[in-house]
């Protein structure tokens, strides 16, 4: 009990510390706080591991929105200084990882445990899935936040036409490099901090690297779906008046793609569900 109460003074501690210093530099607003907090307690009692790739995720997903400020402002029509996410923002890019944390501490009774189809496939397919939600979530927000700093013109992934800066399924090399390279870092985490956190037998501690290329690719694959789902289910328009390329219908927008199905926050948790999905079951058939 008492090893608890310190964790959890300790969870309390760092989740707090950190959204002060979100707030301060405008990462998140207030609601995006209130959610945040409990969502970072949740990961630290389930495993540090677990809190180390969300705050890889979130550390590094805020530099990256950060960089160009003047150039994202000018051609991004819901540009917000610092990137200031909101509470549905924050739960979109984690809600499925918190799930899967709970029911792992649940399994587990917060024990870390390897990736190892053999001593529980259960245990191997949420770990696996939770990998796939953060490569996915740092791949798409990397590709995002670079490739809009890219000085080549995007193309629509459904046509591969080139397309305006901002347009929703829009990608470029520069994009796709920093999903591949935004999934590495999970997978380096990941695998990191688990030589710490874990006991696992030579041969099986050897084969949990394998997680860093499976990271790899889950950041390109979501990325890329993202895309797909962007240029299919969202609507992209060019406003005529703001001279920018606005996600809303109107009389003095121009269609460039998509239609008005889904919004940014939808797509975003279908390309998450689905990586995280493919992940899981991917690291059931290699571990």
């Amino acid at each position: 009990m008492d090893g608890f109460l310190i964790r959890l003074g300790f969870s309390l501690l760092l989740s707090f510390s950190v959204a002060a210093r979100a707030l301060k530099r405008k990462s998140v607003d207030s609601s995006a706080v209130l959610v945040g907090i409990p969502i970072m307690v949740i990961h630290m009692l389930a495993g540090y591991r677990f809190a180390a790739l969300l705050l890889v995720f979130f550390s590094t997903s805020s530099k990256v929105t950060r960089l160009g400020e003047a150039k994202k402002r000018a051609t991004d029509a819901e540009f917000k200084e610092g990137g200031q996410r909101n509470w549905i923002q924050v739960l979109s890019n984690s809600i499925i990882a918190t799930i899967l944390v709970v029911i792992f501490a649940r399994i587990t009774q917060g024990h870390d445990r390897c990736l190892d189809s053999k001593d529980s496939t259960v245990i191997t397919a949420l770990l696996g899935g939770i990998v796939g939600h953060y490569a996915c979530c740092n791949g798409d927000t990397w590709s995002s936040e670079l490739g809009m700093l890219s000085s080549a013109q995007p193309r629509l992934i459904t046509t591969f036409k080139k397309v305006r800066k901002g347009t929703n399924g829009g990608v470029t090399v520069h994009g796709l490099l920093a999903a591949v390279a935004a999934g590495f870092v999970i997978g380096v985490a990941f695998a990191l901090v688990g030589m710490v956190t874990t006991e696992c037998s030579a041969d099986i501690a050897k084969r949990q690297l394998f997680v860093v290329p499976i990271a790899t690719a889950a950041g390109l694959f979501g990325s890329l779906i993202d895309s797909f789902l962007g240029a299919t289910l969202q609507f992209s328009g060019y406003c005529t008046v703001r001279k920018k390329v606005v996600g809303n219908e109107g009389p003095t927008v121009v269609k460039i793609s998509g239609a008005s199905i889904l919004d940014n926050n939808a797509v975003n948790a279908v390309s998450i569900l689905l990586t995280t999905l493919i992940t899981s079951v991917t690291c059931m058939y290699i571990f």
